[in-house]
């Protein structure tokens, strides 16, 4: 980035020189001061290398200041976070995850502070252009799109299908291009007596191919009346009756194991990485693990056949909670995950980052998932998450589709399970 990108980084780098002089450190006699911080990426992750960089950066720069940092999982803090931030155990920097029914909910809660004069006197904002920002600004009814900034992204992630090039080549299956080739790879593994698609139902996976179903039948319209309330969404129409029906045949057809209800996110990406499944539907922070772990085969991605829009965004938020007692400091750690230097580690290490040089980006196989980022980025292919738009719409979410894969509910019942909690939620917000 040349010309006014490199004023504003020159400005932002004096502000955060001019932050770590004035506030950084204690006055004599005071001790050492602590960043407590938690995020939920695996050290062997490319956030998880990146982030255990960045403190180390930080540390350097703050040498009177001790990050102490605790990994949690997802999980924990998903079903914690409005607890935890509303307590004197709140952290002072946090990664949470982005959306109406998370950091929008935070944010409409008074849990978390706003960034905007940071991100305005830092040149956040010249980083992340367009679509980046939508989920790190929310309104006052926590609607993500517009008003404040609660959050900081600084990588994007998108969901592609990671396939085993030697279980490819061993059945003879060709990587597809359409998604009538997709369904007939998908055959000629079950015919081997192979499961293709390794999945988990217990967490998100299972979910995020149900909404890719629907937006292979779906349009930037709809993802925005179900993302962004700009209009019905019927949960009867085509696009999530498609999924559906869809979700239940290719269990019923052994393309998704029908064990998988009880499966955790964790124990799909372990059984993937040993060459369990040929193929693989989740995220692209499972990129670098894959990259540093596997060692017995050979593996790619694709991006899903047939449809022009993944689920994706940017990537996860760095938060601040309002009753953080170390807010500079919180924000001086931001800025350094904002540096080339750490965006480069990130995009060299499998991840996507948002402020890179990309002639940095050395590592082959990182080039082509930035290459698929940018694609989906170029047709405005990222059609966010499906349990972002109520809060609570996660677990909804992984009942749902539970009871699709052990066939507990038909379809349209499934169906009618998603769509009460949703209109509930247009209600409380008075659409």
């Amino acid at each position: 980035m040349i010309g006014k990108s490199g004023v504003a980084a020159l400005a932002a780098m004096v502000l955060a020189l001019s932050a770590c002089g004035s506030g950084a450190e204690s006055p004599p006699g005071d001790g050492p001061r602590v960043l407590k911080l938690w995020h939920y990426e695996s050290a062997e992750s490319a956030m998880g290398k990146a982030w255990a960089e960045a403190i180390k950066r930080f540390e350097s720069t703050h040498p009177n200041v001790k990050v102490e940092f605790e990994e949690k999982s997802f999980e924990q803090i998903q079903k914690t976070a409005s607890m935890v931030l509303n307590s004197d155990e709140a952290p002072d920097l946090m990664e949470y995850n982005k959306g109406n029914a998370t950091a929008g909910l935070l944010s409409k809660q008074g849990l978390l502070a706003d960034l905007s004069a940071e991100v305005t006197g830092r040149g956040w904002d010249k980083l992340l252009p367009g679509g980046l920002q939508t989920t790190a600004r929310y309104d006052e009814r926590g609607v993500m799109g517009s008003g404040q900034w609660y959050g900081i992204p600084n990588y994007g992630e998108f969901v592609m299908v990671y396939y085993n090039k030697d279980l490819f080549e061993k059945h003879k299956v060709e990587v597809p291009t359409t998604f009538e080739e997709f369904t007939a790879a998908l055959d000629a593994f079950v015919e081997a007596g192979v499961t293709p698609i390794g999945t988990a139902g217990a967490e998100y996976p299972a979910q995020q191919i149900f909404y890719q179903l629907a937006l292979s039948k779906a349009d930037r319209a709809w993802v925005d009346r179900f993302q962004a309330y700009h209009g019905k969404v019927d949960f009867h129409g085509p696009e999530f009756s498609y999924a559906a029906q869809t979700f239940a045949d290719w269990v019923a057809k052994g393309y998704l194991d029908e064990k998988s209800a009880g499966v955790k996110a964790e124990d799909m990406g372990v059984a993937f990485m040993k060459g369990e499944h040929p193929m693989m539907v989740s995220g692209s922070w499972w990129y670098g693990r894959f990259a540093s772990e596997i060692k017995d085969f050979a593996w790619g991605h694709f991006l899903w056949p047939g449809a022009t829009m993944a689920p994706g965004s940017s990537g996860n938020l760095w938060v601040v909670p309002e009753k953080s007692q170390n807010k500079d400091l919180a924000y001086d750690f931001i800025d350094i995950t904002m540096s080339k230097e750490v965006q480069n580690l990130l995009g060299n290490s499998g991840g996507v980052p948002v402020a890179a040089d990309p002639a940095a980006i050395t590592d082959a196989k990182s080039k082509e998932l930035i290459e698929s980022f940018n694609t989906l980025t170029g047709r405005d292919g990222l059609a966010f998450y499906p349990d972002w738009p109520a809060p609570g719409y996660y677990d909804v979410m992984v009942a749902a589709t539970q009871n699709l894969i052990n066939g507990s509910k038909q379809p349209a019942a499934m169906l009618d399970e998603l769509a009460q909690p949703y209109e509930d939620n247009l209600a409380d917000l008075g659409n």
